[in-house]
C-alpha cells in the first residue's frame, strides 16, 4: 500500500521508556495518520478531554489500576471512558487492551495464567470474519508477546477476534470501533533481543537470544499481517474523520 497525506492525528499514551508505538508510526502514517505521543511515564500531562480523533494506549508495567506506581491511570481510564461513549476509534496494546477490557466492564488479574514471551502463535476465531480489522487475517498468526498479566473476562457484548492456547483473550472488540490485543504488533525482534534475561529467567522462560532467533523466523509473516490491521485503523480513523 502506498503513502498517503496525513490527515488526522491520534492521541498515543506511552506508559514507559521502552514502550512506544514502534513500527506501528510508520505504517499509521502510511495511510494519513500521525501520533501526538504522550509520555505519561515522563510526567507529560494528559488532557482532560480527548480532542483527537482516535485514541491508543500502549504497553507498560502495570495493571490497569496500578494507580499508586502509575498515577496518570486514572486520566488514561477516563479518556478510555470517553471514546467508547462518544465511538472514538481506540486501540489498547498489552496494558492499553487490558484497560479497554477492564473500563467497558471486563475482568483483568494480575500474574494470572502462564506468562507470555516472545513469538507466540495465535487463533483467529469466526468472530474476525467481519470485523473491520481482523478480517481475513491469517488463521493461525504470529505476534510478540511480553506479558505475566491476562483479561481473565471480556466485557458483556464484546467480540473475541483472536484466541490463544495459554491466554485466551488475545484480542477483542468493544462496540464498532474499540479493539485491545494482549499482544504487541508494534513490536519487532530486534526489540526482543534487548529485553532484561534475568526477569525472563525468573519467569521460566528462554534467553532474549533465542526468543530473538524465533521471532526474526517469524517476522516477515508477521510484519504483513500487523501492518494490514494498522492500515485498517488508520482507515477507521481517517474516514470518519472525514465524515
Amino acid at each position: 500500500m502506498g503513502a498517503t497525506s496525513t490527515t488526522a492525528t491520534a492521541l498515543v499514551v506511552q506508559h514507559g521508556p521502552g514502550g512506544g508505538l514502534g513500527r506501528w508510526t510508520g505504517w499509521l502514517e502510511e495511510r494519513g495518520l500521525a501520533a501526538h505521543v504522550v509520555r505519561a511515564h515522563e510526567g507529560a500531562a494528559l488532557p482532560d478531554r480527548l480532542e483527537h480523533p482516535a485514541l491508543i494506549v500502549l504497553g507498560g508495567g502495570y495493571l490497569p489500576d496500578d494507580d499508586l506506581r502509575a498515577p496518570w491511570l486514572p486520566a488514561t481510564r477516563a479518556l478510555v471512558r470517553q471514546a467508547l461513549a462518544e465511538r472514538t476509534p481506540v486501540f489498547g496494546i498489552c496494558l492499553g487492551g487490558q484497560m479497554l477490557a477492564q473500563v467497558a466492564g471486563g475482568e483483568v488479574r494480575g500474574r494470572h495464567g502462564t506468562p507470555e514471551f516472545g513469538s507466540t502463535r495465535l487463533d483467529l476465531r469466526p468472530e474476525a470474519a467481519d470485523d473491520p480489522l481482523f478480517h481475513g487475517l491469517p488463521a493461525r498468526p504470529r505476534a510478540i508477546e511480553n506479558h505475566v498479566d491476562a483479561i481473565t473476562a471480556l466485557p458483556p457484548g464484546a467480540h473475541w477476534l483472536v484466541g490463544g492456547e495459554d491466554c485466551p483473550y488475545q484480542a477483542f472488540r468493544v462496540g464498532p470501533s474499540a479493539w485491545g490485543v494482549q499482544f504487541h504488533p508494534e513490536t519487532t525482534a530486534g526489540t526482543v533481543r534487548r529485553w532484561d534475561a534475568v526477569r525472563l529467567a525468573g519467569h521460566g522462560a528462554p534467553t532474549p537470544e533465542v526468543l530473538y532467533r524465533r521471532a526474526l523466523e517469524d517476522e516477515p509473516a508477521a510484519t504483513v499481517t500487523w501492518r494490514t490491521v494498522a492500515h485498517r485503523f488508520a482507515d477507521v480513523v481517517t474516514s470518519a474523520d472525514r465524515a
